[in-house]
């Protein structure tokens, strides 16, 4: 489902209303609402949305487990650690519990980080298939969307859940969720907007069928919903809206 609006505050006021739609329904179901987050700039706004007053008591957050869908192989209180944005921006403005957090170990070489971190993703689920009750998802200038980066071997991973992989072109290792765990999901959700983000949202929404060259198309839910929300900029090579 494709949703346009008109400005970056509709787009992340929408969002924030799924998420609670969403929180809702999992914890009514099973008593838990298990969320994968997105690092960069978009998302921040959103997580900062999330714990402002309008937001911060409409969902029970001591119901919540986090998790990454990728993250930097830094220090988790390096600048760029996406971990350190959602600790500022969500987690200490709602008192989240470290218990309820997964951080990526990123104190071990990024093969075990990833596998470390499968291993606590498994065990948090009891052994049954991984599946999440939400994940957000950003979308990059270059059509990437968590690590998996354009012409990158782990666009082709079939097995693992969780996976290192070098990003020449950021020079650094990052340690990402994989597609057919993306793909596992009950809701995916893409937080697009701003011009830049144009080209890459008609690429994969209207262009022709590349996911080497474009990875965001990768994600296609096996059984869950699949939305996108974009703002009027984002969308602004799209033919058909």
């Amino acid at each position: 489902m494709i949703k346009i609006f008109e400005s970056e505050e509709l787009v992340l006021s929408a969002m924030g209303d799924l998420i609670v739609s969403k929180a809702h329904d999992a914890i009514t179901k099973h008593e838990r609402f298990n969320i994968a987050l997105s690092g960069g700039t978009s998302p921040k706004k959103l997580y900062e949305l999330l714990a402002s007053e309008a937001f911060r008591n409409r969902i029970e957050w001591k119901k919540v487990f986090f998790f990454f869908g990728d993250e930097r192989y830094v220090p988790l209180d390096h600048s760029s650690s996406n971990y350190l944005m959602a600790k500022r921006s969500l987690f200490e403005p709602l008192s989240i519990s470290q218990d309820h957090i997964f951080a990526v170990n990123t104190t071990m070489p990024p093969g075990e980080a990833a596998h470390d971190y499968e291993i606590r993703m498994l065990n948090h689920f009891h052994e049954s298939p991984c599946c999440f009750d939400f994940i957000l998802l950003g979308l990059g200038d270059n059509a990437h969307t968590a690590s998996l980066f354009p012409f990158t071997t782990v666009l082709h991973e079939k097995n693992a859940l969780v996976k290192e992989i070098f990003v020449d072109e950021v020079g650094m290792y990052r340690v990402t969720f994989t597609a057919p765990l993306i793909n596992a999901a009950h809701t995916v959700a893409f937080l697009v907007y701003g011009s830049s983000k144009a080209e890459a949202v008609h690429h994969i929404l209207e262009g022709e069928r590349n996911m080497e060259a474009y990875p965001a198309q990768l994600i296609i839910p096996s059984t869950g919903e699949l939305f996108w929300f974009i703002d009027e900029a984002a969308a602004g090579l799209l033919t058909n809206k």
